[in-house]
């Protein structure tokens, strides 16, 4: 276990870290996919036909472009994008985008696509009745959505939005290729530095796991919780 010691003599310290960036990202990532989800799921659900499209084909490509290949998009992308502009203003050096920033935005982005899915499916399972209710009540729209139909699509909608946490928390390992130290690029590291692979590669999935085990219980106690007298 001394390869596991803090401080100088071994990696624990480092991997500590890197978990903690791992969760950072993957917390980033959700929020903003969930941000997203929102929008685009009401896209999918709209009766207008334009906002239709603009759901279907952003669920589309992101969910049918490999993770890695829009990471490389975002990262490079990003930087080319922001020295186009800075050539315009006069400045001809290299900028390079925070790979924090990229990391959690395009592992975001794709987390958004897989949670447009899950929030538009869980609104379409809600008995009509309670949109026939609440309008028959003169509920105004913003007041049943938030009181009456966001609180069951919740329900309906944990056990896939625990998936797609776990797919967004195993995504953070692809941002490893930014140099964004989290848990694979640490293990990459400290494996190289000691060449002993095996143990840092099988101790970072035990931290994954360690990572999965813990989202699960807390997604089980949400879907307890929201579940209440069903």
């Amino acid at each position: 276990m001394g390869l596991l010691a803090y401080g100088d003599t071994g990696w624990g310290d480092e991997l500590f870290f890197a978990t903690l960036m791992t969760i950072a990202v993957a917390l980033v990532a959700i929020f903003i996919g969930f941000f997203l989800a929102a929008i685009f799921a009401s896209f999918k659900l709209s009766s207008i036909r334009i906002l239709n499209l603009f759901g279907s084909f952003y669920t589309t490509v992101f969910r049918g472009v490999p993770e890695l290949l829009v990471i490389y998009l975002f990262f490079f992308g990003s930087s080319g994008a922001v020295m186009y502009v800075a050539k315009i203003f006069g400045y001809d050096g290299y900028i390079e985008v925070n790979a924090f920033f990229t990391g959690a935005l395009s592992i975001g982005i794709i987390s958004g696509a897989y949670s447009t899915e899950v929030f538009r499916g869980a609104v379409q399972s809600i008995n009509k009745g309670q949109f026939e209710a609440s309008k028959v009540l003169g509920l105004k729209k913003k007041v049943y959505y938030y009181k009456i139909i966001i609180p069951q699509m919740l329900r309906l909608a944990l056990p896939n939005i625990s998936n797609v946490w776990q797919i967004t928390l195993k995504d953070t390992s692809l941002i490893s290729v930014t140099g964004l130290v989290e848990i694979m690029r640490q293990s990459y590291i400290a494996a190289g530095s000691t060449r002993d692979p095996l143990f840092f590669y099988s101790f970072a999935a035990v931290l994954y796991l360690f990572l999965t085990f813990l989202s699960m219980k807390l997604f089980n106690n949400l879907e307890k919780h929201y579940s209440r007298g069903y």
